[in-house]
């Protein structure tokens, strides 16, 4: 006896009589709902695309009212134990689970009589014998889910959630993709689809058994969304120079172009560079054709272009806003395997990570969390207008590894944003190559003692990057000679950090508000380091702090003003290569013992402090000074002094700043035993020296200059060729024994007291 499930609107008793054949669907497996015919036909309408219009033909019906009746399967074996010949075309069919009813597989389908499409086991579902057409269709909005193909977890069959999803990405219908459960997939899946949305609710994935990788390819993810790459190309010889900031771009014949067509386009290697240095690699939209030569893209170019570089366009078409949302996933094993990335590592192959994206448009990313993945967790590649945000990696099974443990690495990308996200013991959390105009804020790495720095660049000619408010090991451009190890106008903000290295060819880098500590665990000194083109910095702080100069590309001046450094003993704070002027203002130094100023370019100090050594007993030795200008506007120093290196021919100027104290040579302004001539110029400075301690110590025709200038205590160490001009000068307790006498000495309005 069976019961089958019945309502009315009215108040007419349902009819419990018995069914004498379970396979035929009458009128006794009827569930009568005044109005749901129509229900169910607008429903079918907008999963199919029937205009309103369409509503008023029935489905499967030759009556000129609304169906009153809904026939109920409690399950899909149910439903596909119908014999076929018993369905009238159109009917539609409640189903209440996939195995049992309330199992959330539930759904609408219609029967479609003529349909021969392949049975999917979810969305398609056939009746069982049936060798010809029908077949049950799932009515939708737009919307799918996993358990529609009755999988429910983990222990689903081997290979039926790659299956599940292959039908739902391949269906244009479907727009969002749910999951509910736990997934387990072993396939590595490409597609060519836009407009996508899937969520997996949080869910774990894993890929226990997926299909070995390929060499090499970080592309190989369970989900690479990738565009369609055409035969239709142009190179274009420039015909002039391509500046900076240029959006209008040459082509060879614009015809080709029309607005909104995307395009990759990319220059030659740079002449004399390494073997991937090109300035210029981006996925763009053309806005406009401007003549028969040239377009207008969404891009202005970062770098300027010289006459006879070649443009090399390819035209593509991209995968657009496809959305992958809120999983765990849980990379395959094995998880050992090599300590410090030597090669072979099979771990390429059997590793596993989510999702990748290649010749992409405003494709997001968000609430991925990885563990154990090898290649980065999202890995992007020519991709324009992306979001990557609340994701994080933890504990991916090397960082030694080239490309492998990062949460993400975006190449030839452009206005990205990554935001919010966290990586524990990996090496790198974010990576941008040969990307420009995008953001990186309030990321979080930790667990960067072991090699993995969270956030990176390769130094393949990015340009106009912002970090803003985040924290691990930072080193910009710095990948080597093969990409070009340069980048323009990089901005990082609110950064804290333990290691922090800028120093290679980075032209107008700008940070503010940039702390260095010390870390036992990986660098006791807490380095930072900068490159003099262009380089402006404010409220930053740092132990180990130096200036290199790798390029020289900028306009503005390189400027440090209101940070503070505390250096090691002996430490170089100028490097060799320095040419360009360097300005420190308002900015202090501790442990400016023995430091060591090495470049020939002019520096200045304004309003600056030096603090040497507060103990007389163990005084600090002077920075030795090979700058051929060196100017100390205000400010102190303390227990330290300046000792010019005479490399060649150099001039300090002091005014109005103050310097007291001892060094170890003896004296607060020297020179040490190099070739060049000194002249040394004081102008309402006060200097006071302890004990034997000489002022100045000048040698052969070097020159002294004071005006204004007051000193105490100590002695001069000038000899008797130093030429002197002594001018207003005040003197209290000096010892004159080492001061010239002679026509090269000028001494008027000065006091000795």
């Amino acid at each position: 006896m069976k019961t089958p499930l019945t309502a009315r609107a009215s108040a007419t008793a349902p009819d419990l009589s018995p069914d004498p054949d379970p396979t035929d669907p009458s009128r006794r497996s009827l569930l009568r709902v005044a109005g749901m015919g129509a229900l169910t036909a607008t429903a079918f309408a907008l999963s199919t695309g029937l205009a309103p219009s369409a509503l008023a033909a029935p489905l499967g019906r030759n009556k000129d009212e609304p169906d009153d009746e809904l026939t109920v399967a409690t399950s899909v074996a149910q439903l596909m134990g119908w014999r076929a010949k018993k369905i009238d075309d159109g009917t539609v069919v409640q189903l209440l689970g996939h195995a049992t009813p309330g199992d959330g597989a539930a759904r609408l389908v219609r029967f479609d009589a003529k349909s021969t499409a392949a049975a999917n086991g979810g969305t398609v579902l056939a009746p069982i014998g049936a060798a010809g057409p029908g077949r049950w269709h799932t009515l939708h909005t737009g919307t799918a889910d996993f358990r529609w193909f009755g999988i429910f977890g983990t222990d689903a069959p081997t290979g039926s959630a790659d299956e599940a999803l292959d039908a739902l990405v391949d269906d244009p219908t479907v727009s969002r993709i749910e999951a509910h459960t736990d997934l387990n997939f072993v396939r590595r899946h490409t597609y060519t689809r836009s407009h996508l949305e899937l969520d997996f609710g949080g869910r774990t994935i894993t890929t226990e058994g997926i299909e070995r990788n390929s060499h090499d390819n970080p592309f190989g993810a369970v989900m690479f969304f990738q565009g369609t790459v055409t035969d239709v190309t142009q190179q274009r010889t420039l015909a002039e120079t391509m500046p900076d900031q240029r959006d209008v771009f040459e082509v060879a014949d614009s015809s080709a172009f029309a607005v909104g067509d995307w395009w990759t386009v990319q220059v030659d290697p740079r002449p004399g560079g390494g073997r991937d240095e090109r300035e210029l690699q981006r996925l763009v939209q053309v806005t406009e054709v401007v003549d028969a030569a040239h377009v207008r893209v969404d891009y202005r170019n970062g770098w300027e272009l010289a006459p006879g570089r070649v443009l090399e366009w390819r035209k593509v078409v991209p995968v657009e806003q496809v959305h992958v949302r809120n999983m765990t996933f849980i990379g395959a094993g094995p998880y050992d395997g090599p300590l410090n990335g030597e090669l072979p590592d099979d771990r390429e192959h059997t590793g596993s990570h989510p999702v990748a994206y290649e010749f992409a448009v405003r494709c997001d990313v968000s609430d991925v969390h990885g563990s154990r993945t090898w290649w980065p967790v999202i890995m992007r590649r020519w991709n324009t207008f992306f979001a990557t945000e609340r994701c994080s990696v933890a504990n991916p099974p090397t960082v030694f590894y080239g490309g492998a443990g990062y949460l993400t690495q975006q190449i030839y990308c452009l206005y990205g944003r990554i935001a919010d996200c966290r990586s524990h013991n990996a090496r790198h959390l974010n990576d941008l190559t040969a990307s420009a105009y995008c953001l990186v804020e309030n990321c979080h790495g930790d667990g960067d003692d072991q090699g993995g720095n969270p956030f990176t660049t390769h130094g393949q000619y990015e340009h106009d990057l912002v970090f803003q408010g985040n924290s691990g090991l930072m080193d910009i451009a710095n990948s080597g000679a093969q990409w070009g190890i340069s980048a323009k106008r990089i901005t990082v903000k609110g950064h804290v950090a333990s290691w922090f290295t800028v120093s290679t060819q980075i032209t107008d880098l700008t940070l503010e508000d940039v702390h260095v500590v010390a870390r036992s665990t990986f660098d006791q000194q807490g380095s930072l380091t900068v490159n003099a083109d262009g380089v402006q910095m404010r409220g930053c702080t740092a132990s180990f702090f130096a200036v290199a100069q790798r390029s020289s590309l900028s306009k503005r001046p390189n400027v440090i003003e209101d940070c503070h450094f505390s250096l090691p003993v002996g430490s170089v704070l100028h490097q060799t290569p320095v040419a360009n002027p360097v300005h420190f203002v308002r900015t202090g130094f501790t442990g400016f013992d023995g430091t060591v100023l090495r470049g020939a370019g002019p520096v200045t100090f304004t309003d600056c402090t030096f603090v040497g050594s507060t103990d007389e007993a163990a005084p600090a030795a002077p920075a030795l000074v090979g700058s051929a200008d060196v100017t100390i506007s205000g400010g102190t120093l303390t227990g330290t002094g300046i000792r010019l290196s005479g490399v060649r021919d150099q001039r300090l100027t002091v005014r109005g700043a103050k310097i007291s104290g001892t060094t170890t040579a003896g004296a607060l302004v020297s020179r040490a035993a190099g070739p060049g001539t000194v002249q040394v110029d004081l102008r309402g400075a006060t200097l006071a020296a302890s004990g034997t301690t000489a002022h100045v110590a000048l040698a052969g025709t070097d020159a002294l200059t004071a005006v204004g200038t007051r000193f105490s205590g100590g002695r001069y160490d000038l000899a008797p060729t130093t030429r002197v001009l002594q001018s207003g000068c005040v003197e209290q307790g000096v010892d004159r024994t080492g001061f010239p006498e002679g026509d090269h000495v000028l001494v008027t309005d000065s006091l000795a007291l």
